[in-house]
């Protein structure tokens, strides 16, 4: 997420009221997790387990809670609570903004494009042309809708990524300041569910077609002319080449790659990043093939003890 404007480490330090390590005026354009940060942005960090990818990622501010060397070309902000204070900085540059309309007036809507009734579009939301929306369509703030896409009734897109720190009293949530990005020529079915990204985006690419009740998390990003069959659950921050099939009720752990052109079998369980070309199923997932073998082998198991 970047900023309306660069701003001076020191204003960012008073915004937080915290310490700072580096030039009073060292610039800071915006603010990112870690596997998306840039030059210019604050990324967080509250385990010395993370210290190090925190300090050498590109991200030139980093938001810590201890004292440490600061490499050179960077700038520490030092916080009691780097989580607390990540959550600060989202709600003073992407705040909550409640609605008064089911429209709202920010929103830019392109010609040809039909919003059936109880729809709610929320602020600064762009929807390009001769899209569809079904009854009950839910799009939250500054969500981006390409030209020719279609949405069923009850899909839901830019809801808070599930993303928590577990405290003494409870759940702290990260709060998301991210968007949801939708490409042209995009079908998604009835009763889905995209969240927004954290800081940035997650993203369904053109000509992706996506069944009903499929979900798909925070800063996830789907490619070109993917197909997602009912039930599937997608995770965060994964990356979905292009091409990809997945069949129903598949499930897929954080963080991962599924390659070009990859076909997932239905309730698998994608628990490692996986090749393109390729055909899988299982959990844990293997390649479809030898998955099938493992099974007929097992259905052969009283066979083979009787001739003891």
């Amino acid at each position: 997420m970047k900023f309306p404007k660069v701003h001076s480490l020191e204003e960012i330090a008073q915004l937080l009221n915290c310490e700072f390590v580096g030039d009073s005026n060292f610039p800071v354009q915006g603010m990112n997790e870690i596997h998306v940060v840039e030059a210019g942005d604050i990324v967080f960090v509250d385990h010395p387990k993370y210290y190090d990818k925190a300090l050498q990622s590109a991200a030139t501010i980093v938001l810590i809670n201890k004292k440490v060397d600061c490499p050179d070309g960077k700038a520490l902000l030092i916080s009691e609570d780097p989580f607390r204070d990540f959550n600060t900085l989202t709600k003073h540059f992407r705040p909550f903004i409640a609605a008064n309309v089911s429209v709202s007036t920010s929103a830019i809507i392109g010609t040809g494009t039909t919003i059936q009734p109880n729809c709610f579009i929320g602020n600064n939301v762009v929807i390009g042309k001769n899209c569809l929306l079904h009854a009950n369509v839910i799009v939250y703030d500054n969500t981006v809708i390409g030209n020719n896409v279609i949405i069923h009734s009850g899909t839901i897109l830019g809801a808070d990524a599930f993303y928590y720190k577990k405290r003494l009293d409870g759940f702290d949530q990260l709060l998301s300041g991210g968007r949801v990005v939708i490409e042209d020529n995009v079908g998604i079915g009835a009763l889905c569910t995209i969240d927004k990204g954290v800081t940035g985006d997650t993203i369904i690419g053109e000509g992706t077609k996506i069944d009903n009740q499929v979900h798909v998390g925070h800063d996830t990003k789907i490619g070109k002319k993917c197909l997602i069959a009912s039930q599937t659950g997608i995770a965060g921050c994964v990356i979905i080449e292009d091409e990809v099939t997945l069949w129903g009720q598949v499930g897929t752990t954080s963080g991962i790659t599924i390659g070009t052109k990859a076909v997932v079998l239905g309730q698998t369980g994608v628990t490692k990043s996986i090749e393109g070309g390729k055909s899988y199923f299982g959990t844990p997932v293997e390649e479809s093939r030898e998955k099938l073998k493992q099974l007929a082998y097992i259905k052969r198991i009283p066979e083979l003890l009787s001739k003891k």
